[in-house]
């Protein structure tokens, strides 16, 4: 594993690069035997804030307030983040190591060495809302199949080869496997512009010996990426919704809205059947699907009576978040639910069996249910105008 380890000169800075593999305890030795040997003035390792805390205390993530999820419409973000936290924990159960064991590592080593500690990775989520925002809705089905649907992993143990191919990947982009290949956006994002921001990261770290524990995969960038400027700025900026998706969202909810209006110039007869179609279509199809993620009746009931309002005003909840936090509140997750994610996000019984899948699911199949039924009701009103 020493061949692991690179020393490189930057102005009047020795810079020393420990590659690691995130799960390898062989790592684990070599993060301490080097930090031991070269006592460094700082220490900068592959982490942001939110996953040094995490890091930390493993068992925050336990005490997640999955009510407080759906109000910040993060549940998306929340369902990436538990696929690959779950990844790395079956990864590093065949391996029987811990998660981030080399990060602890060096953070141990670092204080028992007197260096300065320096958090060097970009936000994971700033990484996960610029990917989503950059990718094309064709590109993010084809994620969304990848990370949920895409095929498991084999129960076989990790042998000293595929540990040496760890190395060679990025935690984050290894767990969404031969995809990455078909979207270059994916290794932009967690490979190319994290390799620039932890480069800058490193050279600007105090001291004239900077060590910094990174993963394989960003080894060989950070060197290229050293000598060179780093725009900080547009590697940290979340880009713009799409112009075209702003216009689409309001879009669609103007045309119903004038349609139903223009339907009751036509006669009240018209006009109720067409305000009763798009209500029966939109939350019968939101209903429907929360129906498919078995949740509650109550749930089922929220998405119906929330769709046809809430599509129509975007800035609102949608159907699908009312419906998940009728669920939470019936069918409260408890700490068993969380402590099993990482074996149920694998299994397609678990999103039905975890009431913290649970909730996710509701959330995501009855905003489905919902866009699909927006488009059908307009299709049927649109022909009984029209004909």
């Amino acid at each position: 594993m020493a061949e692991n380890v690179t020393k490189i000169q930057y102005q009047d800075k020795e810079i020393i690069l420990v590659g690691t593999a995130h799960i390898s305890e062989t790592s684990v030795i070599l993060v301490k035997e080097t930090i031991e040997a070269e006592r460094p003035d700082s220490v900068c390792i592959e982490l942001d804030e939110g996953r040094y805390k995490t890091i930390q205390d493993p068992k925050a993530w336990e005490r997640t307030d999955v009510v407080q999820v759906i109000r910040q419409k993060r549940v998306g973000f929340m369902l990436a983040q538990l696929i690959i936290s779950a990844y790395q924990k079956k990864m590093a159960k065949k391996l029987n190591t811990k998660v981030g064991g080399e990060m602890l590592q060096g953070i141990e080593s670092a204080k028992e060495v007197g260096a300065e500690l320096v958090l060097a990775d970009r936000s994971i989520q700033t990484t996960f809302t610029r990917l989503w925002r950059l990718l094309t809705l064709k590109e993010k089905f084809k994620l969304l199949y990848s990370l949920v649907l895409g095929d498991d992993e084999s129960e076989d143990e990790l042998t000293e080869a595929d540990i040496l191919e760890l190395l060679e990947q990025d935690m984050l982009s290894s767990v969404l496997g031969e995809i990455k290949e078909e979207l270059p956006t994916i290794g932009q994002v967690l490979i190319s512009e994290r390799d620039q921001y932890l480069a800058n990261k490193i050279k600007n770290a105090p001291g004239k010996k900077v060590l910094a524990v990174l993963g394989g995969a960003h080894v060989p960038g950070v060197i290229e990426e050293i000598n060179k400027e780093q725009d900080m700025e547009a590697i940290t900026k979340i880009p713009q919704k799409k112009s075209r998706g702003k216009y689409f969202v309001w879009l669609i909810p103007l045309v119903i809205i004038g349609l139903l209006i223009y339907s009751f110039t036509r006669g009240a007869d018209v006009g109720t059947q067409n305000l009763l179609a798009w209500w029966l279509w939109n939350g019968g199809l939101a209903a429907l699907f929360a129906l498919l993620a078995l949740a509650h009746p109550l749930s089922i009931l929220t998405a119906f009576m929330a769709a046809p309002i809430t599509t129509l005003v975007p800035f609102v909840l949608t159907s699908g978040l009312f419906a998940g936090l009728v669920e939470a509140w019936i069918k409260k997750p408890r700490v068993e639910d969380l402590q099993k994610v990482p074996e149920d996000v694998f299994r397609f019984k678990g999103y039905y069996q975890n009431r913290f899948l649970k909730v996710l699911t509701v959330v995501i199949l009855a905003n489905i249910g919902s866009t699909i039924g927006t488009f059908m009701a307009g299709g049927y009103i649109l022909h009984n105008l029209f004909g």
